[in-house]
Parts: structure tokens; C-alpha cells; sequence
């Protein structure tokens, strides 16, 4: 007996058939399957959403070349359709013919793919300090599509409109620009986001093309030009469209010398300067919107005619004599080694130096002309002999020294000071 009921109880709930929801995107091809655990060789049958029977069996009812027979079996029947189309969008219905008729219903969803962008409302060629509005519009996506802007890669916030258009809906982005020369050449890219895009977003890009008047600049190839040497003036222009030729003068004229002074295309080229090349010069360039221009100087500078020094060591080396170190260390390399030539400070001990040993020979030959002059005044004066000081009225020389003699004694002491 409760065999007999599980058997039953088993038939009844295995007998139920079971299905499962279908997404695909329009075009593509959907596979409706209907199972059950157990059949008594009991019929499946699906129908579609308006109730007309698809398969009964494995006989076809419907006569829809797009439907076709994938497994027919007591426990599973499949089948599937091709090239969906949104109208195929729906409540399917599965069908198992006990007593009494048991179903089960599967959705189909069927998505819109929307279509490839475009962009509207770019002028060609915009003017620099236009404003303009570029508009990206893409169709018959289901869901709603998600519209992006791309300025060179880098995204841009736009203003996104949704319309309903039956089942499928209109998407709209606006991007409101104000243009300059930093857009020329610029990439502005419109970018569709769908679930039904599995492989790579729909996308538009326009390429902005911006005129603009022309900007110049001039860059010389020396920065102290001298004479004989050769110059030249590169004049950079930019503008779109681009201002070609430019024109160059000199002081408001022409060039004076043209066979020195060579213009190619945007460059003027001196082959070899001299001081008549003195003045300013003036590149301009024009193209519809405007007209450019810039100035340049030209001073040309004497020849140095004292050489600058070698900066290439002598191949032999020649030490410095010593008994010049005194008066050359100052300016010879070779002597000062890595001190620094132009220091104060190692020149004023120096020159103390020789200073002191000067004072000194100075007092010293002050001192020995002092002593010796005292030294000689010291001993001047006149010096006689016995005999010449008793050498008057005196008949021989024996009485010359006895009056000597004489004199001396009583004569008065003579005395010399000295100041």
C-alpha cells in the first residue's frame, strides 16, 4: 500500500513540466525547451504567445519557416526560432496533456540593437570663438541605449534625451562647444552602450577642422652674431589656413642685399654679416582672418681680437721656475694649482709678505748710515806731532820738543761737544 501511494504521489509531481526565460538579441535565434522528470508517454506541446501551437509533438502546427524541430522526446521538447524579431517578444507556453493539462511559461525577451550613430550640427571648417552644438542621435535600441562623448579619448559630459518609438526607444546626447585653436584637429567621438552589444560599442567621431588667424614667432641661430659670421632667422607661423608665404623687410623696406641675404620659404638666411646688417627685421603672415607679425633686432658685434685661451693642455708639461713663483703666482695656472686666480685673499698675503721684507731692509741701511756718520763726526779735527807743536821759533828739534813740551803744559785745554 505505501508503495502503491509513493508510485502515485511520484507520477503526479514528476509530471509537471519545467521551462526556463529566454533573452536574445534581435536577429539572433531563441531555443525554447520544455522537460519533464517523468511521462507516461503523455504529449508537449509549445505555443506561442498568441496561443497558436508552435509543436505538438514532434509535429510541426504552425507554418513559420523560422521555426524549426530541435529534440522531441516523452521527457523534452525543443524547438527553436530564427531571425527573432521583436514582434517574437512574449509569454510561450509549454503544455503537458495529462489529466488534467499541466503548463509552464517561458519569456522571451528580445533586444533592440540600437543603430550606429551620427553626429549633426559640426560645421566644416568652425571659426576660432564659434559656438556650436554637436548632436549624437542613435535609434531603436530596447532598453534605452546610454549615449557617451569622447573628446580625444579623454570622456565629456552631455546632455542625454530618451524617446519611446513603439517598443524600441530614440536616444539623444547634445555637447556644446566653444571653439578655439586648441580644437583643430580635435576627435570628437559619440559611443552607443548596450547590453545587446556584446562584441564592441557602436561609436561616430567627427574631426573638427578650426580656422584661426595666424600667430608668428621668430628664433634666431645665434644669440651674439659677430662679423663674418652666418645667421639665421626661422620665422614660425601658425594658422589655419596655413599663412603661406610670409614676407620679411627690413627697418618698414626691402631686403637691401639680397645675394647675402637668402629667403627660403619661411627662413632668411645671412651667408655672412656685417655691421650694414644692423636694423630690425620684420616677418609677417596673413591668411583671411588676420594678419601677424614679429620683430627682430639685429645687432652685429666686432670680432674679439684678443683670442680666447686654449682649453687643450700643453702635451708636455713644463714645470715652473722657482725664483719667478714670487712674481707670477698670481696669473700662472701651472703655479696656483686649483686655487682660485681672481681670490683676494691669496694676493694680499702676498704682496704683505714682500711688503714687510722691504721695511726691514729699509731701517736696517737707515741705522747703519746713522752709526757711521756718528762715527765720523766723532773723530774729525787736526792731529799734530810733538815736533810740529813746539815746530815755531824753534832752531833745531830737540828745542822743537822741549817748547812742545812746554805748550803743552800751559797751554789751555781746548774742548769740542758735540750735538
Amino acid at each position: 500500500l505505501w508503495l502503491l501511494l509513493f508510485t502515485c504521489s511520484f507520477s503526479i509531481s514528476g509530471q509537471y513540466p519545467l521551462v526556463t526565460n529566454v533573452t536574445v538579441t534581435e536577429g539572433a535565434t531563441a531555443n525554447l525547451t520544455c522537460r519533464v522528470e517523468y511521462n507516461d508517454n503523455t504529449s508537449l506541446q509549445w505555443s506561442n504567445p498568441a496561443q497558436q501551437t508552435l509543436f505538438f509533438g514532434d509535429k510541426k502546427a504552425l507554418r513559420d519557416n523560422r521555426i524549426e524541430l530541435v529534440r522531441a522526446s516523452w521527457s523534452e521538447l525543443t524547438i527553436s526560432i530564427s531571425d527573432v524579431s521583436l514582434s517574437d517578444e512574449g509569454m510561450y507556453t509549454c503544455s503537458l496533456f495529462t489529466m488534467p493539462v499541466r503548463t509552464a511559461k517561458a519569456y522571451l525577451t528580445v533586444l533592440g540593437v540600437p543603430e550606429k550613430p551620427e553626429i549633426d550640427g559640426l560645421t566644416k571648417p568652425a571659426i576660432e570663438g564659434d559656438h556650436i552644438t554637436l548632436t549624437c542621435i542613435t535609434q531603436g535600441s530596447k532598453p534605452a541605449a546610454d549615449l557617451r562623448w569622447f573628446r580625444n579619448e579623454k570622456e565629456v559630459k552631455g546632455a542625454k534625451e530618451v524617446n519611446a518609438s513603439g517598443k524600441t526607444f530614440t536616444v539623444r546626447s547634445s555637447l556644446q562647444l566653444h571653439v578655439g585653436r586648441n580644437d583643430d584637429g580635435v576627435a570628437y567621438t559619440c559611443r552607443v552602450d548596450h547590453v545587446a552589444l556584446t562584441q564592441a560599442p557602436q561609436q561616430a567621431t567627427e574631426v573638427l577642422e578650426v580656422h584661426y588667424a595666424p600667430q608668428v614667432e621668430i628664433i634666431h641661430s645665434r644669440a651674439v652674431p659677430q662679423e663674418g659670421q652666418y645667421l639665421k632667422l626661422e620665422c614660425v607661423s601658425k594658422g589655419n589656413p596655413s599663412p603661406d608665404p610670409v614676407m620679411w623687410t627690413k627697418d618698414g623696406g626691402e631686403l637691401p642685399d639680397l645675394d647675402r641675404m637668402i629667403v627660403e620659404g619661411r627662413e632668411l638666411t645671412f651667408t655672412s654679416l656685417n655691421k650694414t646688417d644692423n636694423g630690425t627685421y620684420r616677418c609677417e603672415a596673413t591668411n583671411h582672418l588676420g594678419t601677424s607679425s614679429a620683430e627682430y633686432v639685429l645687432y652685429v658685434y666686432d670680432v674679439p681680437t684678443t683670442p680666447p685661451p686654449s682649453t687643450t693642455p700643453p702635451l708636455h708639461p713644463i714645470p715652473p721656475d722657482s725664483t719667478a713663483l714670487l712674481g707670477t703666482h698670481a696669473s700662472d695656472p701651472t703655479v696656483t694649482g686649483n686655487r682660485d686666480p681672481n681670490a683676494v685673499g691669496q694676493h694680499g698675503t702676498d704682496h704683505a709678505l714682500i711688503g714687510g721684507v722691504v721695511a726691514v731692509v729699509v731701517f736696517v741701511t737707515l741705522c747703519l748710515i746713522i752709526v757711521l756718520g756718528r762715527y765720523l763726526a766723532r773723530h774729525k779735527g787736526t792731529y799734530l806731532t810733538n815736533e810740529a807743536k813746539g815746530a815755531d821759533d824753534a832752531p833745531d828739534a830737540d828745542t822743537a820738543i822741549i817748547n812742545a813740551e812746554g805748550n803743552h803744559a800751559h797751554a789751555e785745554e781746548k774742548k769740542e761737544y758735540f750735538i
